[in-house]
């Protein structure tokens, strides 16, 4: 019988949380919390933004003294007259208002990478003490606030400034109590700003540091980056010493009106710099509008998807492919050296902190962009698409090699494979992906959408045994989770058991679901058993979750597009977000039909494989344990997954259910 309830649940008992308070309360959502390195970038990229945009030419950061950190810019200044929806000055919303800001419908920036209206404020809300700058129309404003609220209203200074010279100028205290080191973390600060002069040629950018007083202190220090050729020279320096099978290829293109065909908007294209090192991994760096996006995204994916598909085209013209070597993307992109500067009207981020790119048309663009010049560079020398295809054959035949000692087509450890597996042809697990999908009907749908090359897909039809408290015994016990062990190839075990990987038959495991409550239960049922029986799979990350849209939206054909298009958004933030773009490109609001998808079953293959099992659009999440905190994570699975944890579940949710995202 269920404990009686202490305190009554009514609306008293609800929290709306307003202004900055959202940040301050859970600022891990909003930003980096292991330095204020973020927050102090989001200031550098509004700067970055305005040197995009071309109205600003210089960027100072300045690490004072006291622990502050300021950032100037010679652009146009934030606006500081009266916000008429807020009936405040413009620059005290933009510091004290999640998502407002300039950038949202195209007018005033034509490329930027704040297109959230959340960076500034957080930045505001994370610090002690924030002071703005403004110079504009031959006055100088300025304004303040300290933990995120108003402390000095907007003033004019008494101050001449010349009607030219026109800027921000924004000073930050970071607050210590939100960070694990409340200091700047200047090597990688100092990335940072080569990083927006590589990618502004032209642009100055200068970091400056203020000496410490008194005896023993650190002088002062002045540095300065600026590059005409900006990208090409970064990767030389990224290379270094290490042999190259071609020289630097470096090249760049936008999109025009007059290239008839395609969707995308004027202006919108990629800078790139390309290379191959002969010995040892490649590397590579990309940004979208100045932003860099160290986990890569849909971006990354089009580059690697237009190599590979102009290699092996240039391969089998010149004849270059021993008999029975097939090149794969990974033997292709192994060596590969890259950076790629993207430049999107609209982009997608997964997270505040923009590390990786999730918008799908970032794939085409990027593929429609570099593969004809880049087909047409290797044509034209010869010499050089000679030595990059034969690192790709070399790569591949190792491939090959490794494949013979291990044999994916061996049969489980614990008997025959399920029948109910649609395995793939490759053998090398390297390469292979095994998709584990909520439902026969989704499961058949995924048969008919995957690439059968290296893509295996095992329906599951209901929910899984809760595995969390058993043992390895009742795990093979049931049908569906004996059939995923035997389809893995590798014993269940614990964390600290011996177990032999080497019989994997899958590179990455996915779990696919509904985008629904159930899906996510079936999700969490498949995470603690991953997490239970196969910790060194997680570890090593083999095992992901997939994440498919939840939304479909068609839009009428409008404008530039001669078509209906079909947009697909993960959440209920991103349909509106594609409703608000529609609409500000002039579509009739009634024409726009939603389609809110039940399951995966409800989409035909070609929709599932574009959104959820294409490498190249889909968006999936890595299942891990972030390091040092093993313990914590699975106190927290027990509780969740438990079966004598009901009282403890029910009190955290009591503590914290307002905070979760239901979908009832």
């Amino acid at each position: 019988m269920a404990a009686k309830l202490t305190e009554a649940y009514d609306a008293d008992a609800i929290k709306a949380l307003e202004g900055l308070e959202p940040v301050r309360k859970r600022p891990g959502m909003y930003t980096n919390t292991a330095t204020p390195n973020h927050i102090i970038q989001e200031v550098i990229d509004n700067a970055a933004d305005e040197c995009l945009s071309q109205f600003a030419t210089t960027i100072r950061v300045t690490l004072h003294a006291d622990g502050s950190v300021s950032v100037e810019d010679d652009g146009r200044g934030i606006p500081v007259d009266l916000h008429k929806q807020k009936n405040r000055p413009a620059i005290e919303v933009i510091f004290t208002t999640l998502h407002a800001g300039g950038k949202f419908e195209g007018k005033h920036y034509s490329f930027s990478g704040g297109l959230h209206g959340v960076g500034v404020s957080v930045t505001n809300a994370l610090s002690r003490r924030l002071e703005a700058t403004v110079r504009r129309d031959g006055m100088q404003w300025s304004i303040a606030f300290e933990g995120g609220e108003l402390v000095r209203e907007l003033a004019r200074d008494d101050v001449r400034v010349p009607r030219r010279a026109t800027g921000t100028t924004v000073r930050v205290w970071p607050d210590p109590r939100y960070f694990d080191s409340p200091q700047v973390h200047r090597p990688a600060l100092e990335r940072l700003l080569r990083t927006k002069a590589v990618l502004l040629p032209g642009t100055r950018v200068i970091l400056e540091v203020e000496g410490q007083p008194g005896e023993g202190g650190a002088e002062a220090e002045h540095r300065e980056w600026r590059y005409e050729a900006g990208l090409q020279d970064h990767l030389a320096d990224l290379v270094g010493d290490r042999e190259t099978a071609c020289p630097i290829y470096a090249g760049g293109r936008f999109y025009r009106p007059e290239d008839n065909g395609a969707e995308f908007s004027e202006g919108e294209g990629i800078d790139w710099a390309l290379t191959w090192v002969a010995e040892g991994p490649g590397v590579g760096e990309s940004y979208v509008n100045l932003i860099p996006t160290t986990q890569h995204g849909t971006h990354v994916n089009g580059l690697r998807t237009a190599v590979a598909e102009s290699v092996r085209a240039f391969s089998e013209h010149h004849n270059l492919l021993p008999r029975g070597v097939k090149l794969a993307p990974e033997d292709i992109w192994a060596k590969a050296c890259f950076l790629l500067s993207a430049r999107l009207k609209e982009p997608q981020f997964q997270g505040q902190t923009k590390e990786r790119l999730t918008s799908r048309e970032a794939a085409r663009l990027v593929t429609a962009m570099f593969r004809d010049p880049f087909e047409l560079w290797l044509n034209e020398n010869v010499e050089h698409g000679r030595a990059v295809a034969e690192l790709a054959v070399k790569a591949a035949a190792e491939r090959l090699r490794r494949g013979k000692k291990v044999s994916k087509k061996q049969q489980g450890t614990l008997g025959t494979l399920p029948g109910k597996l649609a395995d793939c042809k490759e053998d090398n697990p390297e390469l292979t992906e095994l998709y584990l999908v909520e439902g026969d009907s989704a499961g058949g749908s995924a048969k008919q959408a995957r690439n059968r090359d290296i893509q295996a897909v095992l329906p599951l039809r209901g929910k899984i045994l809760n595995t969390w408290e058993m043992d390895a015994g009742d795990v093979l016990a049931s049908e569906a989770t004996h059939n995923i062990v035997v389809s893995l190839g590798v014993d269940p075990h614990g964390p600290d058991d011996p177990v032999d990987l080497s019989g994997l038959r899958y590179g990455k495991v996915v779990i696919m679901t509904d985008a629904d409550v159930d899906g996510a239960h079936i999700r969490s049922l498949l995470a603690g058993f991953f997490l239970r029986h196969f910790p060194r799979l997680v570890e090593r990350g083999h095992v992901f979750v997939a994440e498919p849209p939840l939304f479909r939206v068609d839009v009428p054909p409008h404008g530039k597009y001669k078509e209906r298009r079909t947009l697909y958004c993960l959440d209920d933030e991103e349909l509106s977000a594609a409703r608000d773009k529609a609409l500000a490109e002039g579509v009739d609001p009634e024409k726009i039909k939603v389609q809110r998808f039940k399951g995966l079953g409800e989409m035909n293959p070609a929709q599932l494989w574009e959104t959820t099992m294409n490498p190249d659009t889909r968006r999936v999440l890595p299942l891990f344990v972030p390091p040092g905190e093993e313990e914590d994570t699975r106190a927290r699975v027990h509780r969740c997954l438990g079966k004598k944890e009901a009282a403890a579940r029910r009190e955290w949710i009591e503590r914290e259910g307002n905070l979760a995202e239901v979908d009832v």
